[in-house]
């Protein structure tokens, strides 16, 4: 009897909430009411009734989850103790030494340090393994319970024991957490004499004021015209676009408008205020991971025909998300309403309110697809994202530099490159030298670096295919053979992708020395889309052109054969990384 009692004081709490979420409906019809009761009934016995002990949390966060996974997956349920993680994707801010981590085979490593931070001011660097936090030994602990353990509120010590490559003893350091900023706008430089570049990766609280400082700055620096660089950008504040687009745009000028089922969602966002710059020359380069408030920008932008888009096709993420408070310090982030830019277009790619028998959701068919047009009468369409009005081709790295990259080869052997290399050229003028890359091959060897090809494992699928059938013993003489030519392929393919590879490694190592401002620097110096970008931006004829509509031809004649865009490559590498286990988290 005692268990039973038990049982209905721990889902009192739960229930009350249910009553008053039961309650507070204004007007409420017969569906949700009997859906409501439902629930509450289900909700009951399975907590009275059954076998075993339940957790009443877990099992209304398992029915919010469910629930949410029924609608688009930019819903989400935050309870207090993920309120942290979500003001700092608002915020760009939160408390800790300044680093990334990633894990390591027994100990989390730190992956990168933030200029100016605690981690950096306290000599710490990218490859150190950490042992202890606070006394504490983090040995096969997940990666997001170390980073948990590094953060904490401000002026709050931190002791670390960690251990660097190179250096028999284990070190330790000793220093204040601070609140780290996570800047909007990690680089911005002249790519010229003529050319300013800016490279904003998301759209936290405040970033508009990092554009326009950056804006100033190069302005100083005699900048003629400018690039916008947005990709892999996921978006963030919406009305932190609305301030960029005012930058290049007058006041008053309609930039996006929302609308939702409830009147108090149908807003209208204009430029508020004096703009910095209408005249400059500008260019905005988007990609496949581009979304939210980037499209917001390069759409409005392209438009308002202010713009030259280079890129590609961006997310179409056309959605809109507020946060509602709810009971115990939790939050409901909730898609209330679709944007819509200047032209009237909505870009969203994916009807999420219509899924087939299956629960499978699809894109917008073209038959739906609508025409409209920028300022110039240019035609522009929904439904699908912004499409650049100059296209760039992309492809992937090779699997090969894929498998590098997420088996640490190239983080690995850029930690012992640092070791032994005091110093090295400047970001826009380092290069592996082709005994530096030999030594790379080297490492490999040492470390028993595994690689198997995609024509390997199709092969070892047809020979298991061959033998289910009977076919393989007729054949085994052409599978051996086939089986020694790709062998001996696989040994040739860091020959074939030797400078693929190189520049992944000289990347790496230039992010030691010179941290994030100096991979950024080297990486513009390797960047085919920034050539593209020049060439535009130069030739005042063919802005001209592609703004007034004429561009057919012109986007044509511009369109790259092969182009590796950085922040794509950098998803797909991502993707595999993040199936051998690897985590990248702010600590």
């Amino acid at each position: 009897m005692a268990r039973f009692k038990n049982k209905i004081h721990l889902v009192w709490i739960p229930i009350i909430g249910l009553l008053v979420v039961f309650f507070s409906f204004k007007s409420i019809d017969f569906k949700t009411s009997k859906s409501l009761d439902i629930f509450f009934s289900f909700f009951r016995e399975l907590s009275i009734f059954y076998v075993d002990d339940i957790d009443p949390e877990k099992l209304i966060y398992t029915g919010i989850d469910a629930m949410l996974n029924s609608l688009d997956p930019y819903n989400d349920f935050i309870p207090e103790e993920n309120k942290e993680t979500f003001e700092f994707q608002t915020t760009g801010e939160y408390g800790g030494m300044g680093a990334l981590i990633r894990h390591g085979v027994e100990f989390a490593i730190i992956a990168e340090v933030y200029e100016g931070s605690p981690a950096h001011k306290a000599g710490l660097m990218a490859g150190d393994e950490i042992r202890r936090i606070d006394g504490v030994s983090t040995k096969e602990l997940p990666v997001d319970k170390v980073s948990s353990m590094l953060k904490g509120p401000s002026n709050t010590m931190l002791k670390l024991i960690v251990k660097r490559y190179g250096v028999k003893d284990s070190l330790e350091f000793n220093f204040n957490r601070e609140k780290i900023h996570i800047p909007s706008v990690p680089y911005y430089g002249m790519v010229n004499n003529d050319l300013g570049y800016i490279r904003l990766s998301n759209f936290t609280a405040n970033c508009e004021s990092e554009v326009k400082e950056a804006l100033k700055s190069l302005k100083k620096q005699k900048a003629k015209g400018l690039i916008l660089d947005l990709r892999s950008n996921p978006g963030g504040l919406l009305y932190e676009a609305v301030k960029i687009v005012n930058l290049f745009v007058e006041k008053d000028q309609l930039v996006v408008y929302t609308k939702g089922q409830i009147k108090e969602f149908d807003q209208e966002y204009k430029t508020p205020s004096k703009p910095f710059d209408i005249e400059i020359p500008l260019v905005v380069i988007v990609d496949r991971i581009s979304a939210s408030a980037s499209e917001i920008v390069a759409g409005a932008l392209q438009d308002l025909d202010r713009a030259i888009i280079i890129g590609e096709r961006t997310f179409g993420k056309g959605l809109v998300q507020a946060t509602r408070p709810l009971p115990h310090n939790a939050q409901l982030k909730i898609t209330t309403a679709k944007y819509y830019i200047p032209s009237g277009r909505c870009i969203q790619a994916v009807d999420f309110a219509k899924r087939d028998e299956e629960g499978r959701i699809h894109s917008i068919p073209d038959s739906l697809i609508s025409k409209f047009e920028t300022k110039n009468g240019r035609a522009v369409y929904d439904g699908g994202g912004i499409a650049p009005d100059i296209e760039q081709s992309v492809t992937f790295f090779s699997r090969l530099s894929a498998s590098l990259y997420a088996q640490n080869m190239l983080f690995n052997f850029a930690t012992q490159f640092r070791n032994t290399h005091s110093k090295i050229a400047p970001p826009a003028k380092f290069e592996l030298t082709e005994d530096d890359f030999s030594g790379f091959i080297s490492f490999l060897d040492s470390v028993g670096f595994e690689y198997e090809s995609q024509t390997s494992i199709l092969l070892k699928e047809l020979k298991e295919s061959a033998k289910t059938e009977n076919y393989y013993t007729a054949s085994q003489s052409l599978f051996d053979s086939l089986e020694v030519a790709i062998e001996r392929k696989g040994f040739a393919e860091f020959d074939l992708y030797k400078e693929e590879i190189a520049k992944l490694i000289e990347e790496e190592i230039v992010g030691r020395y010179y941290l994030q401002k100096g991979k950024a620097e080297y990486s513009l110096n390797k960047d085919e889309v920034i050539e593209k970008c020049i060439e535009v931006l130069t030739n005042p004829n063919l802005s001209t052109q592609v703004l007034s509509g004429n561009n057919k031809k012109v986007t044509h004649s511009l369109k790259s054969q092969t182009t590796r865009v950085k922040g794509t490559e950098s998803k797909y590498v991502d993707k595999l990384t993040a199936q051998k286990g690897i985590k990248r988290m702010p600590s």
